[in-house]
């Protein structure tokens, strides 16, 4: 009998794992596989809730945790940190021998991973690549991610366009939808009462879901001065009415100075409430009873459309994205902000389509590398050029 492939599948935050989750469950259930779980980044650091702990509440075994000292937001810091993971994933690597590395999105956690791959000779497959997020160094983790795969399974058909234009052959890239809507069509949200009693707050007449994390290419002091922004237009809808509800934001350069800000800001406010880490569940049942998510969270362009609700989208983190109708694109300064939250307030989302699919792609990722008969092979590379019209 043939042993199972390992496919050993890396996540590093409390977003990628939301997106992995039944695309992991659904490796453990095809027995031609063996699921190696390595955990990094965010899930690892106390200040972020140690969501590792969440990991394996799920009921999954973490095979390697990589620590890679998430202690400050600098960018020397990061490059720390990379390093770090670079040298963590490289011994995890030796001692776990995957057949296959399966990575999402942008961060520089998965980079670090992705790089001790490529030395080790081991294939990649990549979920998430091709989109734009012009406003973020992420942008240009995400594409470089991309060359260094194998494999490709994209979110949407113009961003299987871009893997392909990038050089990577067609019959290696995929549009399967994002995994992250699986869990929308898979478990049961949360009601209101049973949300609130697990919040431990009282939700009001309007609530508002914000994430706003540093849009990385904006400069120095940005990140600051944006957030300055949202809080005034917020200051707007105090109604005595309106609860806010942040999510604390992802370990970036510039993340201390909103954190700082969001903290002044929550001092003796008896209408906001923030959250290190609310877990799946408890986020998307949050988006089905909210009136606004508010922010520059990809989620906001992901998950809230198939909720139908309107998110406002702010600055330049997401530029480049597909949006649905239901997203709002403003300008980071409070007079913008506000009149975007207004309309978003008027907006029917009751018929919106959500352009990142239709919550099967899990089965259809775990369907194309059941189809992959032998994974080494895809170490082979031929650089795929476009037709010669194509380029002019």
């Amino acid at each position: 009998m043939t042993a199972p492939r390992k496919i050993c599948a890396v996540t590093g935050s409390r977003a990628d794992y939301g997106l992995l989750l039944w695309v992991l469950r659904g490796i453990i259930a095809a027995p031609q596989f063996q699921l190696q779980l390595a955990v990094t980044g965010m899930h690892l650091a106390s200040q972020y809730g140690n969501t590792w702990q969440v990991i394996e509440a799920d009921g999954f075994v973490i095979d390697a945790k990589v620590d890679i000292e998430l202690a400050g937001d600098a960018p020397k810091d990061i490059a720390k940190s990379i390093g770090l993971g670079v040298t963590g994933f490289g011994e995890a690597f030796e001692r776990l021998a995957p057949d296959l590395l399966l990575i999402l999105g942008d961060r520089y956690e998965i980079l670090a991973a992705a790089q001790a791959a490529v030395i080790a000779n081991i294939p990649i497959a990549h979920i998430a690549g091709g989109d734009a997020t012009e406003g973020a160094v992420d942008e240009v983790i995400r594409h470089s991610l991309t060359k260094m795969a194998h494999l490709h399974f994209t979110t949407s058909e113009p961003a299987r366009r871009r893997v392909i234009q990038m050089g990577e052959a067609p019959a290696r890239v995929f549009n399967t939808g994002s995994p992250g809507l699986d869990t929308l069509l898979r478990t049961p949200l949360l009601g209101r009462v049973e949300l609130e009693q697990s919040l431990g707050i009282t939700l009001l007449a309007r609530n508002f879901l914000i994430t706003f994390h540093p849009a990385t290419l904006d400069g120095e002091g940005a990140a600051a001065a944006q957030f300055d922004a949202l809080l005034a237009a917020l200051e707007q809808y105090a109604d005595g009415r309106t609860r806010f509800i942040f999510t604390r934001p992802n370990s970036d350069a510039g993340s201390a100075a909103i954190t700082a800000r969001l903290d002044a800001w929550l001092a003796g406010r008896t209408d906001a409430v923030a959250y290190a880490s609310l877990g799946q569940l408890r986020y998307l049942s949050l988006i089905a009873q909210i009136d606004a998510v508010i922010g520059n969270s990809s989620s906001g362009l992901y998950e809230a459309p198939s909720l139908h609700k309107p998110t406002v989208n702010i600055g330049s983190r997401q530029q480049g994205r597909a949006a649905a109708a239901s997203v709002i694109t403003c300008a980071p300064d409070a007079g913008a902000i506000s009149a975007a939250i207004g309309q978003a307030l008027a907006l029917d989302c009751s018929k919106v389509l959500n352009p990142y699919g239709d919550g099967h792609a899990a089965e259809r990722i775990v369907a194309h590398l059941r189809d992959t008969p032998d994974f080494h092979a895809l170490l082979h590379k031929q650089f795929h050029e476009l037709p010669a019209w194509e380029t002019q």
